[in-house]
């Protein structure tokens, strides 16, 4: 296993993240028209800056969601934004842990090579 700095452990905990609320969105598009499902997603920020990063993120409840009669809340809107935020998010960090990889692979090999 290669061993990251600080900035690559960082974004594997990102990239957790991500997964965890891509899980949660999909299964709330997946309950768009279920009768009283309720929308599931975690505090991004919280989670991300929390020092208890070891565990698994609190799913929450959106406060602010619109309930329709049925006692859904899921918000198509919502949720495809969300998915094509978290799709870009995803790519942006893949691409820095990518960049930070080759920089220790850089580094262990020139360290040979001395």
């Amino acid at each position: 296993a290669v061993m990251l700095g600080p900035l690559g452990s960082e974004l594997t905990r990102y990239l957790d993240l991500l997964s965890v609320r891509q899980r949660l969105v999909s299964a709330n598009l997946a309950n768009l028209d279920t009768p009283g499902y309720r929308t599931k997603d975690i505090d991004f920020q919280f989670e991300f800056i929390s020092a208890a990063s070891t565990q698994s993120p609190n799913v929450i409840q959106p406060d602010g969601l619109v309930v329709k009669n049925d006692g859904n809340d899921v918000s198509l809107g919502r949720e495809t934004r969300l998915l094509a935020e978290n799709a870009l998010r995803f790519n942006a960090a893949a691409t820095l842990l990518k960049g930070e990889m080759r920089m220790v692979r850089r580094a262990i090999t020139e360290g040979r090579n001395a």
